[in-house]
């Protein structure tokens, strides 16, 4: 049994006005794109037209007059005048019946229901475009004649914003020849849409790369809009003539000089274009916003989605007749399709980076000196292209900022620091001694260096630890140690608070006093302790719980050094335990870590005593 309501049931009512306040609002992002639903329904026109004719190449990839052996295509034209915006094309045109069907019934498509089987010619997809112009327009006048049935007349169709419309035949004389011509009539507040400035503008953004011709005509002037072939189907004398031209062409359209670019070239995707490489690093987190035209007409220049999340460091501008746009026509439709392009098109820009690497490596050190990071993002899942990579991308090391594939030739074991500020604290002392540590604090620094083995046999990969530090700095004098005895237990009672732990070692560079050695499970012991302090009752007993017994952190104290030599030699408890405290705070802020408020607690008493220290010392000076 059929679940439809019975004939003489109603049919739903729209009420224009709010649809349109929803078009402007919610579909569209702005009333520009007036402009560019207009000219779709003109090039869809024409295309119709050509495909009811049999004309050769009556598709938009067909060229700027339908192909080789077509005629000359007559332009479709934007008139601008006071009375407000005309456009006039030699399409297929409607009759009465048409009218009645189409251009009065919300949502119908002609394309979509007379032309189904040439589908893939037609820019349009949802029926809605004319009714679009609303968002600026207070009436619609479209005046039309049928190419499918030359002995009906033209017939005039007359619509307002407020849902009325009228529908009536025209003498033979007010149209001749099949076509349309729509007249827009500004609402009032939107007339600056129709200023001829502002509407050759949008018919150039919009419509540059259409197959057709278009002209906009305003103050007694013909502004040619169209500029076919697309500039990458143009022929040029030579390499070098081409790459300016899609230089300047990237330069024009996206507003920044592109440092370099990458062809794209896609058949059987239907996809065809540039991807231009940003003058200045990008950000991993920002998707890449590009220029995007379907068979000509732009949909976007800030769709998102066209190439993989690592190549931000490009922006393109393309062309396609095979991705699905959204309802507005502003973005992509998210498919299959969509994401085995894409897949493609990254294909694309990794060989023109492999390419680079074997055929031009100062051009790549051009590029890499702006955008290794994008570089290392697709490292990270392409063994290949970091092994291609690797000898031109460079790590901070403690051999000085160089390739992975010269630090491993000194260093058979490479150490990773887990931060920038243990890097920073630990890179003088482990050069000095000979240790190869590599930052692995930076961007996606400590995945590659976790594929190194992979890429360099032999090499291993082991994560910077305190005890490998501590273990190759030499061990001062059993009898010297002994005479620091007394020195040491004040240190150590005097930090143990802390869980810090102290040790004398010796070594270089002689300028630093103290070395303070943590490790993560220290860090993860001190961040369960600093928790459970600050948890109500119950989070403490389960925190409590949990209490590792992980090695404590070092401070290891410089015996070379002479400002800890003078400290050993203080008598003073008083004095001495400021001395240590400041010791322990200079080598903690070394390490460029937040300091805890028990730390800055330590340093304000330490620097505190030693400033009252100096000025009593300085008062029994001048007491002399």
């Amino acid at each position: 049994m059929s679940d439809l309501p019975p004939p003489d049931s109603h049919a739903f009512q729209v009420d224009l006005r709010g649809l349109v306040d929803l078009l402007s609002h919610h579909l569209y992002s702005s009333p520009r794109v007036f402009v560019r639903e207009l000219l779709q329904n003109a090039v869809d026109a024409v295309t119709a037209r050509r495909v009811l004719e049999g004309v050769a190449g009556s598709g938009p990839s067909g060229g700027p007059n339908g192909g080789a052996g077509a005629p000359p295509q007559e332009p479709i034209r934007l008139l601008v005048d006071g009375s407000g915006l005309r456009i006039e094309d030699p399409g297929i045109g409607l009759t009465e019946a048409d009218v009645h069907r189409f251009l009065a019934t919300i949502g119908r498509s002609s394309k979509r229901d007379d032309l189904i089987g040439a589908r893939q010619e037609f820019l349009g997809q949802f029926g809605i475009g004319l009714l679009a112009c609303f968002t600026v327009a207070e009436t619609i006048r479209v005046v039309t004649r049928s190419a499918a049935d030359p002995s009906s007349p033209p017939v005039e169709w007359l619509a307002g914003s407020d849902g009325r419309y009228r529908v009536r035949t025209l003498p033979d004389a007010e149209r001749a020849e099949p076509g349309t011509t729509v007249h827009l009539s500004p609402r009032p507040g939107a007339e600056r849409w129709f200023a001829p400035d502002r509407v050759i503008a949008l018919a150039r953004d919009f419509g540059a790369l259409l197959p057709y011709p278009v002209e906009v005509v305003a103050d007694g002037r013909t502004h040619q809009i169209t500029d076919a072939p697309p500039i990458w189907d143009r022929h040029y004398p030579s390499g070098t003539a081409r790459r300016i031209a899609l230089l300047d062409y990237g330069a024009a359209v996206l507003g920044f000089p592109p440092l370099d670019l990458i062809e794209l070239d896609l058949p059987l995707g239907g996809v065809r274009g540039v991807a231009y490489v940003l003058p200045s690093a990008g950000s991993p987190t920002e998707a890449g916003r590009h220029r995007v035209s379907l068979k000509g007409m732009l949909l976007s220049d800030a769709a998102t989605g066209v190439l993989p999340d690592w190549a931000f460091f490009v922006r393109c501008v393309i062309d396609t007749d095979t991705l699905r746009p959204t309802a507005s026509r502003e973005g992509l439709y998210e498919d299959e399709t969509l994401a085995a392009i894409r897949e493609a098109l990254g294909g694309q820009v990794r060989d023109w980076l492999t390419r680079l690497a074997a055929e031009d490596p100062q051009r790549l050190a051009t590029f890499l000196a702006v955008h290794a990071l994008g570089v290392k993002a697709l490292a990270r899942h392409d063994l290949e292209l970091l092994q291609i990579m690797l000898p031109f991308l460079t790590f901070e090391t403690t051999d000085g900022c160089v390739p992975l594939t010269e630090f491993a030739r000194t260093h058979g074991t490479v150490h990773v620091s887990a931060t920038v500020e243990e890097f920073r604290q630990v890179a003088p002392i482990a050069a000095a001694q000979g240790i190869g540590v590599v930052n692995g604090g930076y961007t996606y620094d400590a995945e590659l260096l976790a594929r190194l083995p992979e890429v360099i046999p032999g090499v291993t990969v082991d994560e910077l630890r305190a005890d490998i530090v501590a273990a190759h700095l030499d061990l001062v004098d059993p009898a010297e140690e002994l005479a620091l005895a007394s020195f040491l237990a004040t240190a150590r009672a005097t930090l143990d608070p802390l869980d810090c732990d102290v040790a004398l070692r010796a070594f270089h560079p002689v300028s630093v006093a103290a070395l303070h050695l943590d490790n993560r499970a220290a860090r993860q012991e001190r961040a369960r302790a600093e928790t459970e302090a600050a948890a109500d009752e119950l989070w403490a007993e389960i925190l409590g719980a949990l209490k590792s017994t992980a090695p404590r952190v070092q401070l290891v104290l410089n015996h070379h050094n002479p400002v800890v030599k003078r400290i050993a030699g203080i008598t003073d408890p008083a004095l001495l335990t400021a001395a240590v405290e400041a010791l322990y705070g200079q080598a903690l802020l070394m390490t460029h870590r937040p300091l805890r408020p028990a730390d800055t607690s330590l340093l304000n008493r330490a620097f505190g005593e030693l400033l009252t220290w100096a000025a009593k010392a300085a008062k029994s000076n001048e007491g002399r």
